[in-house]
């Protein structure tokens, strides 16, 4: 079982490797990079180029590890109880089944997302450091032992907003997803956009680079952006030329707000290009 990437992914050799080396090692794959790399097409990318089913778990700010293996509803089980309901005789009736659960009780192997783990409190990864080690919790409302009978592979997504626990990262393979070089962003924009005038892909990643390339920046534009981007451009069929515009009344690129996401960074932006004109 190897990923050789697809054709609707671009997935440069490092990372293919790094798939592999987590498919090899039996250990969860920790994917890092600025948003919108493609880090969380990656695992469904992974799971339909395999033909393994894929389970997702987002993670929020509020989320706890204990939803991923199960949740006790207790709640419905007091009003069962108050309404007569014979269900309420059977403690397993309350038992809703988070995704590792669904994950080690699959018939075959399953890819299991774990997206933006950095978005949970610190000690998120910590608790499922068991669990993602050897594979089994215990269930104590029903006193038994749920073990995988496949081992998924798990891919972790973050974002790098804060730090994880070094006994978590010791579990796992690391991969950082480098923003893309023009020669890869272009095979990107060609998967999504086939027929692309050649004209337009140049002026268009000529700009975005640029725009990247701006100190100061608050939010870099990424690679969904991008794709944002070209998607409106396309559809109010902009010329190429005009992405290279020499007019002074046009400051910052035509539809920038696929691209800009804040004020301050178009403020940032229209300051650059007058004092870039007051040089000339």
């Amino acid at each position: 079982m190897r990923f050789e990437g697809s054709s609707q992914y671009v997935a440069t050799d490092d990372l293919k490797l790094a798939v592999n080396a987590a498919i090899t090692l039996q250990r969860p794959l920790l994917i890092k990079g600025e948003p919108g790399t493609g880090k969380t097409m990656l695992a469904e990318e992974v799971a339909a180029a395999l033909n393994m089913p894929l389970l997702q778990w987002h993670i929020k700010s509020t989320t706890k590890a204990q939803q991923g293996l199960y949740e006790y509803d207790a709640v419905s089980r007091l009003r069962d109880s108050q309404l007569g309901d014979e269900r309420v005789r059977e403690i397993r009736n309350y038992i809703v089944k988070g995704v590792l659960w669904q994950a080690f009780e699959a018939d075959q192997p399953t890819v299991l997302l774990i997206d933006e783990i950095d978005k949970a409190d610190i000690e998120f990864p910590n608790d499922l450091l068991r669990e993602l080690d050897r594979m089994e919790f215990y269930v104590y409302e029903t006193h038994e032992l749920i073990r995988a009978r496949q081992r998924p592979l798990v891919i972790i997504t973050s974002n790098n907003e804060k730090e994880l626990p070094d006994a978590f990262l010791r579990r796992c393979f690391f991969h950082y997803i480098k923003f893309p070089e023009p020669a890869t962003m272009k095979q990107i924009v060609e998967v999504h956009y086939p027929g692309i005038k050649r004209e337009l892909l140049q002026a268009a990643l000529q700009s975005f680079f640029e725009l990247r390339e701006v100190a100061g920046l608050k939010k870099k534009p990424s690679t969904s952006e991008l794709l944002d981007w070209l998607k409106l451009l396309l559809a109010e069929d902009i010329p190429a030329h005009a992405l290279r515009s020499k007019d002074q009344r046009q400051i910052i690129p035509p539809l920038h707000g696929a691209l800009l996401k804040n004020e301050q960074d178009i403020s940032l932006f229209e300051r650059l290009i007058v004092m870039n004109r007051n040089h000339r």
